[in-house]
């Protein structure tokens, strides 16, 4: 049975007002709350406060615990990833010192005895990424990853342990491709399927070893269009959200996740070409960005069992893609 995650204005008033101090605000006058309309797999409301300055301040409550997350979400997100406070960490203690246009982290509240992990940041007004057709702004947001991955990447171990990154060694990668298996072996499944991922399963020591030879920075872990906010017409802000799987890793992994979907070639490399402009020209090859679009694709072949189905807006053939990248690479 699930737990109830629901509560009242005087419940969230207290978690508020300790959440607030933590970060130096004085608790509001007002609380004005409605459920968020964006999409995220755990509970999100928008909170209006008004402060005692007169000033009006509006925040993104997202709950973190898992019984926050209804059937469907439970399904589709992997446990063994979850850490209830890990997106407070990265807010607190790796976001903040840099200032890179991220949401203002506003505090939180930790009761684990209740599976309670309240988030409280600032929430940002701006577009989702997808929803912008303009390729010069999807350079830009190359640009700003690159240049967010060489800053964090001057202290990967610091920001591991203080951000409680999750790490992606051989035990991670290859959980993907056993996972995959695991799941192409499910009952109604066409052999086909089960054959294929076989035949990639053979071949993944090589991606494993290849991926643990780049260096490492800190990740967000699920860059992708959806997770991207941006905000004026430069824009002048990139903001991602939900950094719940905030990890240490290649930083091509971000850039995979951004370039995946329908791109044609031209609009791909002109992305690609943006973030080499940032990390370097000679900073990772073509074969090498796609082995890690590799890993993503036999990762999302592992993420959840055949019986969850995708959204429309986020259904791809990740193991043709993965077959087509594995042959052109010769593996």
């Amino acid at each position: 049975m699930e737990k109830e995650t629901t509560f009242g204005d005087a419940e969230l008033r207290q978690g508020l007002k300790r959440a607030l101090a933590t970060t130096g605000t004085p608790p509001p006058l007002e609380l004005r709350r409605r459920p968020s309309e964006y999409r995220s797999s755990f509970p999100l409301e928008e909170l209006d406060l008004g402060m005692e300055d007169g000033t009006e301040v509006r925040l993104a409550f997202k709950q973190l615990g898992w019984s926050a997350l209804n059937h469907e979400a439970r399904l589709a997100k992997p446990r063994f990833l979850h850490d209830p406070r890990r997106e407070e960490a990265v807010y607190a203690s790796v976001l903040a010192p840099i200032a890179l246009g991220s949401p203002r982290y506003y505090g939180s509240t930790v009761e684990p005895e209740s599976d309670r992990y309240w988030l409280f940041v600032e929430w940002v007004e701006g577009r989702e990424l997808y929803q912008v057709g303009d390729r010069a702004v999807w350079e830009e947001v190359a640009r700003w990853l690159g240049q967010m991955h060489l800053q964090l990447g001057e202290d990967v171990e610091g920001h591991s342990e203080r951000g409680r990154l999750l790490a992606y060694d051989a035990t991670h990668y290859r959980r993907w491709i056993n996972r995959a298996r695991e799941f192409s072996r499910a009952s109604g499944q066409p052999a086909s399927r089960s054959r294929s991922v076989d035949w990639l399963a053979q071949r993944y020591e090589a991606v494993v070893e290849g991926m643990l030879a780049f260096p490492r920075t800190v990740i967000h872990g699920e860059f992708y269009a959806s997770n991207v906010l941006v905000v004026g017409e430069a824009p002048t802000r990139v903001s991602p959200l939900d950094w719940e799987l905030a990890a240490t890793a290649p930083g091509l992994v971000d850039l995979a996740a951004l370039i995946s979907g329908g791109w044609g070639v031209e609009d791909r490399d002109a992305i690609v070409g943006a973030y080499r402009s940032a990390v370097g020209p000679e900073a990772f090859s073509q074969s090498q960005l796609d082995l890690v679009r590799l890993q993503l694709a036999v990762q999302w072949l592992g993420w959840a069992p055949p019986s969850w189905i995708p959204p429309e807006g986020q259904r791809h053939d990740w193991l043709g893609e993965a077959l087509a990248l594995a042959e052109s690479l010769g593996l």
